[in-house]
């Protein structure tokens, strides 16, 4: 279909769409389709970037954007124009799937979608026309009395069916959109599409797997869904990347090999010192408390119950005493179990470029997120996206190590912040939520401006919070937090995400409720980005948003 076409690829800003991206451009080169790129961070560059190409191109490819809105009635494109969508937004909107002719969505077919039945939503408006106007003049006037009667009862009934069809509609509607969810990574689905049509390479698989490391990372999926995927991906792993391993030179100087693990779950220890690592994770930070001086004489206990040196602890983790190293995991694991911390292990996988480096999928995560949110400017708007795309490809290690020292600033920065909003108090329940507000002159508040710095710092901040109360009630309250955006146009970012719990099914249903809000208190709020539980608000606006939100949800 697309062989003699040139195309528009528009890609959102997360780490999985970028990874899809390189996997459709790769497929793309194959057959020597011509394409344009253009980045979108949110809807307004999406319809911006439309209104551009729309004269010139008649295919547009939609990666992770576009699903989970009515994509004609924004566009408003002509009708020779096509959409192909690969979004892992969910639900997705019903007039995209049952728009056939012009709307041709990329989903998994066992993704379980709930798609309300097409009867219940759409109806013709043809036989609500039907209507009296087959009178005849010739019969008697108590035979046309008696008609019009039985018309007049008919037309009433039918109005009474078209109500309660209605009334049933927006019930199914709502119940249909009222949850904010992700499926299957979209990077996941291209490397589907690359298996079918065999043109999959490594390169691709590897991609994918970031993708699937991405959801998890950002805390988008269930862990039963990452496992899922995982068993997926590893079938194609060892149909890719198995080797003889007794052969004498196994692994060539340029090459790749992935490789299945269970690794620890300490956010890029292996780029970094374990120590640094130990306190900049989410999960061991939180399981310790190590914002509280309790908490720092734990980890010391911790780190003496493994028997390590702090020396050696406190070095960069190539440095360390390769005798210390081989049994690592099993020692951090061992202790770990000692101190309540049972999830420390997680399935994932790394890889190999030729000897020297290896990289695990969520080093790359972090490393890619970081140089797409980098604050320091350097040039347009785009930079940073294509500077993430570029540090994908293997022979830009350089990027790459750019992207983890990054990466690291931000952890350190998210740790920090968290800390000093529970030390301080600022986490206050507020009834039906929780609610922190980041202030104008906050170190590193900034970054925070940034849609995924500002999602992971609630995520974590959420976890620790649930570690640090006593109160059990606020253990199992969602987290509502706010950042300034733009000072000059007094603005903050909004985000809102579901409780912490072990059994959380990761719905969010802050999307509809920020919007009802908005709308009841006619607040000035941009729903710009592609996820509906971010917004951005004047900041006057804050507080009577905040009310209404708080008696919506209550």
């Amino acid at each position: 279909l697309l062989f003699l076409q040139r195309v528009v690829l528009l890609v959102a800003s997360d780490v999985d769409a970028l990874c899809a991206c390189k996997i459709l451009q790769a497929l793309f080169q194959c057959d020597h389709v011509q394409y344009t790129l253009v980045p979108v961070a949110g809807w307004q560059e999406l319809e911006t970037a439309f209104l551009e190409h729309k004269d010139q191109f008649k295919y547009f490819v939609l990666i992770n954007c576009g699903a989970n809105v009515d994509l004609l009635e924004i566009l408003q494109p002509e009708e020779d124009t096509y959409f192909f969508v690969c979004d892992s937004h969910r639900p997705i909107n019903v007039v995209n799937v049952y728009n056939d002719t012009q709307i041709k969505l990329l989903v998994k077919q066992d993704d379980d979608l709930d798609i309300p039945a097409y009867d219940d939503i759409f109806r013709d408006e043809e036989e609500e026309e039907e209507d009296s106007e087959n009178e005849s003049d010739g019969s008697e006037p108590l035979e046309k009395r008696r008609r019009f009667e039985e018309e007049v009862i008919e037309r009433t009934m039918k109005r009474r069916q078209r109500r309660e069809w209605e009334a049933r509609r927006r019930e199914i509607l709502f119940d249909y959109e009222q949850y904010e969810y992700h499926g299957t990574s979209s990077a996941m689905v291209m490397f589907d599409l690359a298996w079918i049509m065999s043109k999959d390479l490594n390169d691709m698989l590897w991609w994918a797997i970031v993708g699937l490391t991405d959801q998890w990372v950002q805390d988008k999926i269930t862990q039963m869904k990452y496992v899922t995927d995982i068993g997926i991906l590893q079938r194609h792993v060892s149909r890719h990347n198995h080797r003889n391993e007794d052969e004498e030179n196994s692994l060539s100087i340029d090459c790749t090999r992935i490789a299945f693990e269970y690794d620890l779950r300490l956010a890029l220890y292996q780029h970094w010192s374990l120590y640094e690592s130990l306190c900049n994770t989410s999960y061991t930070s939180a399981s310790l408390k190590l914002w509280s001086v309790q908490g720092q004489k734990r980890l010391q206990e911790f780190l003496a119950d493994m028997g390590l040196p702090l020396k050696q602890v406190k070095q960069k983790f190539n440095s360390m005493d390769i005798s210390l190293k081989e049994n690592l995991r099993e020692m951090i694991e061992e202790s770990a179990n000692k101190f309540g911390m049972k999830d420390l292990r997680v399935q994932t996988f790394s890889i190999h470029f030729g000897f020297k480096n290896k990289f695990s999928a969520s080093d790359i995560v972090y490393a890619t997120t970081s140089l797409m949110e980098n604050i320091e400017k350097e040039g347009p708007e785009t930079t940073n996206f294509i500077k993430a795309l570029d540090s994908l490809s293997r022979g830009n290690l350089d990027k790459l190590h750019q992207g983890l020292d990054l990466a690291k600033k931000q952890l350190r920065a998210i740790q920090q912040t968290v800390a000093s909003c529970i030390c301080t108090n600022l986490v206050i329940s507020q009834g039906p939520f929780l609610y922190c507000s980041l202030m104008e002159g906050t170190p590193d508040v900034k970054l925070f401006s940034k849609p995924v710095s500002l999602c992971l710092l609630s995520k974590y901040l959420l976890k620790s919070f649930v570690c640090s109360t006593k109160n059990k009630r606020c253990k199992l309250l969602p987290l509502v937090m706010a950042a300034p955006m733009d000072v000059e146009q007094g603005t903050v970012i909004m985000v809102g995400i579901p409780p912490e719990t072990e059994s959380s099914d990761k719905k969010n249903f802050f999307g509809r409720a920020f919007e009802k809000a908005a709308e009841s208190t006619r607040s000035r709020t941009l729903h710009n980005h592609f996820e509906m539980s971010i917004i951005e608000l004047k900041t006057e606006d804050r507080s009577k948003f905040l009310d209404a939100l708080i008696s919506l949800l209550s």
